[in-house]
């Protein structure tokens, strides 16, 4: 009887002890391809029939493209799982993938720690006005002449969490640190247990009345540009706006006017609608804190993601199910 086969695309950086046990369990193929056009073309050569499970990162996009209708036609009909190593799979075509009957499964919880701990840090600096200050620091000027106007405590301020997820959650119990408000809005209201005594407010009235705003939610077509110029309008002014989710659940240009017309006072971003392109006039901006999409950038959170990926491929090849299958995909597994 021929052994289950794995389609690795990517590489496995750190959990190569983790990895080693799919190998005793599947066959393991690695596409030759470097491009889409050539990956669909090997899809249709047969080189990767009776594959049923795909472990994939997010740099393997430069191979594949998208996870669409498309590739997905291409793919052997044999497969059956897709598991992502990430907690966003905006790469991933959802909806497609359960119309080719495909599970997808994404790593909640292995990114909260790490990815709120970036958050809290591009809160407090872009609270205290900290990037122009380090501007000129690096043009060799100390504070500059004029010196930046002066930051604001974190203490008091209502934090609005937009996203309450596993890392919307991480944030608000570090921001309780601090001495912050916390207010969220969320698809639906979370339990009093996982709320901690957040407030719970329609999304008009968290950006309302948000000091500070942080974007946690996921990029999906509906949470595109959730953040855009109407949105802006509704927000006090001299508001700060930290975003480590996905850069296109916020209008870039949009950011670039508000932040020129001082209705948004500072912004802390670690992702960026086009990445890694990002708008010239948040580059130009002295008062954005700009960090390369490094939020997960840790040894163990990237060893934990890994290994979270390879929990779902092996329990996708032993019992034909996921560990972690993402939401939109939960009725599939009941």
């Amino acid at each position: 009887m021929s052994r289950p086969k794995v389609l690795l695309l990517g590489k496995i950086d750190h959990a190569h002890d983790a990895w080693s046990t799919i190998a005793d369990i599947a066959d393991v193929i690695k596409p030759k391809s470097t491009n889409r056009a050539d990956f669909i073309a090997e899809c249709q050569s047969g080189a990767l029939d009776g594959i049923s499970v795909a472990y994939r990162t997010f740099d393997s996009v430069s191979i594949t493209g998208k996870i669409d209708s498309e590739l997905l036609d291409a793919l052997p009909k044999t497969l059956k799982f897709m598991c992502h190593n990430g907690a966003g799979y905006d790469q991933i075509d959802v909806q497609a993938c359960t119309a080719h009957n495909v599970h997808v499964s994404n790593t909640p919880t292995a990114v909260d720690a790490a990815t709120a701990d970036v958050t809290i840090w591009l809160l407090i600096g872009a609270l205290r006005n900290l990037p122009i200050g380090i501007h000129a620091l690096r043009a060799g000027k100390w504070r500059g002449s004029p010196p930046p106007a002066l930051g604001h405590d974190p203490e008091g301020k209502i934090l609005g969490i937009l996203g309450m997820g596993g890392i919307g959650r991480n944030v608000a119990a570090k921001a309780r640190a601090f001495g912050m408000r916390i207010r969220y809005h969320n698809r639906s209201r979370l339990s009093p247990e996982l709320e901690e005594g957040a407030e719970y407010v329609d999304f008009e009235t968290l950006l309302r009345e948000s000091d500070v705003l942080s974007l946690n939610l996921p990029l999906n077509p509906s949470t595109r540009h959730s953040i855009a110029a109407p949105q802006f309008a509704l927000m006090k002014p001299g508001i700060v706006i930290v975003n480590t989710a996905r850069g296109a659940v916020m209008d870039e240009a949009a950011l670039v006017d508000a932040l020129a017309s001082g209705q948004v006072s500072s912004v802390g971003l670690d992702v960026y609608e086009n990445e890694p392109e990002i708008h010239p006039g948040l580059l130009a901006n002295p008062s954005v804190l700009l960090v390369p999409h490094m939020g997960t950038w840790t040894q163990e959170t990237q060893q934990k993601m890994e290994e979270w990926t390879i929990d779902n491929v092996r329990i996708a090849v032993k019992e034909g199910k996921l560990k972690s299958i993402v939401p939109e995909q939960k009725a599939l597994e009941a």
